[in-house]
């Protein structure tokens, strides 16, 4: 009788490990819906709509771009997280839902570690304090001494309170020892305005929300979070040429399933990412809006996930930051 019940459980495994297998290899069969966690017009935006686009020419079946925005990319994550784990609902990641959002709600209803399987980072984006013109430092340096002999006297404004340039500047903060005075907004266009208009004197941004004007001489730009200098700023150092290793990280938006997604599954959305970042009209337009195109393994985004959770758990701690300020 055991001796049946074992051979019985050992041909409904192989039977479940084949059907399996002809599921990723047939994979897709039906329309994929791609999760955008924040309003069209941004670079997420940008990036999804892109990668969806070439995505769906190379797997042969559409790739169907739905926006959730709200809750500052949370509740595009959540539904992302709680969708059926076969492969035919992916989403954007970014370091707001993996990692800053995560740090500062302790009560969300997701975890960025155990919820989901990451597929590929698609593409960088460098950072960047920039500061009115009128501001009383030409450079880097004599910022950075301004900052050191007044503190709490300057403010920077960034796209909201737990957004990614909230956390830069306290990152920043905590890396110079310096104090400025944090003022959210809602989005970094408003906040963008208040900066050029002198109502706040730095900013902290992606940078491609900021270049335009950066080009146009309404911002000056001191410092970048890239790994070498930007192409269009050759003047500008990075943070890490400034001695600031922790400030230097970029942003990314890169694709991530459910929990439970099969690796095979997981391995055959990860080719097609790769393969839609050799087309040159989508890596041109990814340029463009200021993002690198990256394409890297699985196992690596889940490690440039890990590491920014981590970083923003403890730069949360340190600087006592609270969701409701």
């Amino acid at each position: 009788m055991h001796a049946r019940k074992t051979a019985l459980t050992l041909a409904v495994a192989a039977i479940a490990s084949v059907a399996s297998v002809a599921h990723a290899q047939s994979f897709p069969t039906k329309p994929i819906r791609l999760i955008i966690p924040f309003a069209p017009g941004g670079t997420t935006d940008i990036v999804g709509r892109g990668v969806a686009d070439q995505m769906s020419r190379i797997l042969g079946q559409p790739v169907v771009v739905e926006n959730r925005a709200g809750g500052g990319g949370s509740i595009g994550a959540d539904a992302i997280a709680k969708a059926p784990p076969d492969g035919y609902t992916i989403g954007i990641s970014t370091v707001s839902t993996m990692a800053v959002n995560p740090a500062c709600n302790p009560k969300l209803s997701y975890d960025p570690i155990k919820d989901f399987k990451p597929i590929t980072n698609v593409a960088n984006v460098a950072n960047v304090i920039a500061v009115n013109p009128n501001f009383p430092a030409k450079d880097y340096k004599e910022f950075l001494a301004v900052l050191k002999a007044n503190p709490g006297k300057y403010s920077y404004a960034s796209s909201g309170t737990c957004g990614f340039g909230h956390m830069l500047g306290e990152q920043f903060k905590v890396s110079t020892k310096t104090f400025m005075v944090h003022i959210p907004y809602r989005g970094a266009g408003p906040a963008l305005n208040d900066v050029l208009a002198g109502q706040v004197p730095i900013m902290v941004d992606n940078l491609p929300s900021s270049m335009p004007y950066i080009k146009a001489g309404k911002l000056r730009a001191l410092v970048v979070a890239w790994d070498k200098r930007v192409d269009g700023l050759p003047n500008v150092p990075t943070f890490a040429e400034m001695g600031l290793k922790e400030p230097n990280d970029p942003a990314w938006y890169g694709l991530v399933a459910p929990a439970g997604t099969p690796d095979d599954v997981i391995a055959k959305l990860n080719a097609a990412a790769v393969k839609a970042l050799q087309d040159k009209d989508f890596v041109q337009r990814l340029r463009t809006a200021g993002a690198e195109p990256s394409g890297n393994t699985p196992a690596q985004h889940a490690a440039e996930i890990k590491k920014e959770f981590d970083k923003m758990k403890t730069l949360v701690k340190v600087q006592n930051i609270k969701l409701e300020q």
